[in-house]
């Protein structure tokens, strides 16, 4: 039976999740088979889960149009890519055996290691780590000028916000509220399209969102950035996230996408390869031009609405810092009862693959940063 035929039988056995929290249903009560990827040395046939609209996971972007696995996977290998427009899409398509690594961000990646009595999924590195990637929070135009983006946070006192419940922003702006003695109005569960209609018809105040969105939806002067987790010192992150049966069938192939994987996110804090990443992205993303995905990673924004020197920093490696803001994230998860257990079990982290492919390229944590550029620099090779 070759790896397809091996993968459409066993993958008619997991469970498809149903629509709940993060898009992720309750876990089958039968444990899914393993996939079979042959064995070590062999080509093999992968399926990665990535979001092109989501700019902390854009080492997969870069990943795409790079193809840094072919010096890597073994020869005869082949990869395909398939776009999840949020990260749910991907959890689910790896609990059902349908992909095989995932590109994510950090409350989806979280969540998929909950669901071991579907499928066991693993996060196995960092794919980046700043303070406005997903942590943004934007008001309608006609919103006073703030002198700092607290004012701004304290401006939402009695308004009407819309945040996708459950994910990055959610927490962010959860967070936001309570340290700065915040009470909204209504907080509205609404998708990155029912704000941007929110905005459009001036329905509404203010919004969490994440980049490229955020970007999108001030360069077409649908609404004004006021801040960001720089704002109220709170992170976000993204993650690489991979079934365990490919790490324990394959390890060959695990580390090679973990080199690989390197190889994207040097090439992505290189500042030379900003016009590249934005243009790689524009052809994977529709509805951005190649100006707002720039910004979006790139772009430098003032410290009174939250910008900050460094846009992202790649620890690659799941760092102390990195662990402990998981765990925050899982909390916050278990809270409003997203996952069932308030922190993920020790084996969900993989740590020691990334470290090693680190330490056999003479690298160490962090290894390196984005940082913010004037808009002079846009256009710019």
């Amino acid at each position: 039976m070759t790896f397809w035929m091996n993968q459409r039988v066993r993958a008619a056995a997991a469970a498809m999740a149903v629509a709940c929290g993060l898009g992720i249903g309750a876990p089958s009560t039968a444990l899914a088979a393993d996939l079979d990827y042959g064995k070590p040395g062999d080509p093999v046939q992968l399926v990665i889960g990535y979001q092109p609209y989501y700019t902390q996971s854009w080492s997969g972007v870069v990943m795409r149009g790079k193809k840094f696995y072919e010096k890597y996977l073994p020869k005869g290998s082949t990869v395909d890519f398939s776009i999840g427009l949020q990260g749910a899409v991907i959890v689910n398509a790896m609990l059902a055996g349908k992909q095989h690594i995932g590109y994510m961000g950090d409350m989806p990646a979280i969540v998929s290691t909950t669901k071991e009595s579907v499928a066991d999924i693993r996060i196995v590195a960092t794919l980046g780590v700043g303070f406005d990637q997903c942590n943004i929070l934007l008001a309608r135009n006609d919103a006073p000028k703030f002198g700092n983006g607290k004012e701004g946070v304290k401006w939402l006192e009695g308004k009407r916000i819309g945040i996708p419940l459950g994910s990055c922003a959610d927490r962010f702006a959860k967070e936001a509220f309570r340290k700065e003695g915040v009470a909204p109005a209504a907080i509205m569960n609404q998708n990155i399209e029912v704000i941007t209609s929110g905005f459009r018809a001036g329905k509404l105040d203010a919004a969490a969102i994440w980049e490229p969105t955020a970007s999108r939806l001030v360069e077409e002067g649908l609404a004004r950035r006021i801040a960001s987790g720089a704002t109220v010192n709170e992170k976000d992150a993204g993650f690489l996230a991979m079934r365990a049966d490919l790490i324990k069938q394959r390890p060959d192939v695990a580390k090679a996408w973990l080199n690989a994987e390197l190889d994207a996110q040097l090439f992505l804090a290189d500042p030379k390869n900003a016009m590249e990443v934005a243009a790689m992205a524009a052809q994977q993303a529709t509805g951005f031009t190649e100006k707002m995905l720039w910004h979006s990673l790139y772009g430098q924004y003032p410290a009174e609405i939250g910008g900050i020197p460094v846009r992202m920093q790649m620890p690659f490696t799941l760092t102390p810092d990195v662990v402990a803001q998981i765990n925050q994230s899982a909390a916050f998860l278990f809270s409003i009862k997203s996952i069932n257990v308030e922190k993920l079990r020790a084996d969900a982290l993989m740590n020691d693959m990334a470290a090693q492919v680190l330490k056999e390229r003479n690298l160490s944590s962090p290894i390196g940063e984005v940082k913010a550029m004037p808009d002079s620099e846009y256009g710019k090779k």
